[in-house]
């Protein structure tokens, strides 16, 4: 059996690294709480994913529709494509992502031990991850995600969890590949792992099961006493705000388009206001309906984002997505097996194959489709008045 890393921060903490697809990591965590006999197990859960592997939860209908109504199918597919990445890795060793930390709970819980969930909610982590890359790391992380290559030289399992060298340099690779993403997903969350394990009762014996990517830098902090204190951990917690002027930028064209036609009509130039809205018309409805037809949309959630998006590109507020979105959860309503085999799926053909996979991809390429067509066609107005 593969030798699963563990670290021993003092005579009460102990620390185990593991691969979140890995039969050897289930084992090893069903024998060090045997044999370690801890009062408390702490586990890389959150609250939000904690529930889902506990209680076998899948993504239903409503909450599908919620995701839509809140624009936040973006977040679902990305959390969706890197469980996916995930799971190519684990495809050999039969174990699904957090398999041993769904173990981890249950043997703590048979055994009537004190389970403390120490990771930061997923979605935080998501949101802060994809506001510190660049637009250049948004486009590579995700080219790379959606790629169907097979890496059939690149390391197991196995030798990950022997190899604690190689798996440094893996995550020196994701820093260099995404410093942003990096930042996020590596530091920050090094940092606020030991700041959760830190913050235990240290009179009690804790068994901490961690990814093992995670274990050199939890115990760095931890014996360089660099662990944030409460505060840290809610500046950690804390989501990115949007400054003023990215808050602007939905209002800009908007503002621009109703400048042009209450000048125009306050000044009696002669300026043909059929042509404006027109062109204005015209772009948004395109770009929108394209959008929608790649994502495989049904016609009719396509002659929604074609007709929502004019209006919707008006009102910031709103979104074409979000219309076309409902449309095609309504038209092609996604079985309780899709539901069930959204969160399995393993390539990005079956996001456009599963019902539920393509009313995100509706979702989120009209909107896409949306944005381009009012830039578009504020760039037509522009020519077509002469500037």
């Amino acid at each position: 059996m593969t030798e699963t890393p563990m670290i021993d921060v003092s005579p009460t903490l102990r620390i185990l690294g593991t691969a979140h697809v890995s039969t050897a990591s289930v084992e090893a965590v069903r024998e060090q709480i045997k044999s370690y006999q801890p009062d408390i197990v702490a586990v890389e859960l959150c609250a939000s994913r904690h529930q889902a592997l506990t209680s076998n939860r899948r993504l239903d209908k409503e909450g599908l529709l919620k995701v839509v109504k809140e624009g936040k199918a973006p977040l679902v597919l990305l959390q969706s494509l890197l469980a996916a990445e995930q799971r190519k890795m684990g495809l050999d060793e039969g174990q699904q992502p957090g398999a041993e930390l769904l173990v981890a709970v249950q043997e703590a819980e048979a055994a009537e031990l004190e389970v403390a969930l120490i990771d930061r909610d997923i979605q935080t982590t998501l949101r802060r991850a994809w506001k510190k890359m660049r637009f250049r790391e948004k486009v590579r992380i995700l080219w790379s995600l959606l790629g169907d290559e097979d890496d059939d030289e690149g390391p197991g399992v196995g030798e990950l969890l022997e190899d604690q060298d190689l798996l440094t340099s893996l995550m020196e690779e994701l820093r260099t590949f995404s410093p942003g993403a990096g930042v996020v997903l590596i530091d920050e969350r090094d940092s606020y792992l030991a700041g959760k394990i830190s913050s235990l009762h240290s009179e009690k014996k804790i068994l901490a099961v961690v990814g093992a990517g995670h274990l050199k830098g939890i115990e760095e902090h931890l014996t360089n006493a660099t662990v944030p204190d409460e505060q840290g951990l809610r500046q950690l917690e804390h989501l990115p705000v949007r400054g003023r002027f990215s808050k602007s930028i939905p209002w800009l064209i908007p503002l621009f388009v109703m400048s042009l036609v209450v000048y125009f009509v306050a000044n009696g130039e002669g300026v043909n206001l059929l042509e404006m809205f027109t062109v204005w018309t015209a772009a948004n409805a395109v770009f929108a309906a394209l959008g929608c037809a790649l994502a495989r949309g049904h016609p009719l959630a396509i002659l929604t984002a074609a007709a929502a998006s004019p209006i919707t590109s008006l009102n910031p507020t709103l979104a074409a997505g979000w219309f076309a979105g409902y449309v095609q959860l309504k038209m092609r309503e996604p079985t309780a097996e899709d539901l069930q085999q959204f969160l399995k799926l393993e390539s990005l053909g079956s996001f456009w194959s599963n019902k539920a996979g393509r009313v995100l991809m509706v979702t989120s390429l009209s909107n896409v489709g949306s944005m381009a067509g009012a830039w578009f066609a504020a760039a037509g107005l522009l020519g077509s008045i002469g500037l």
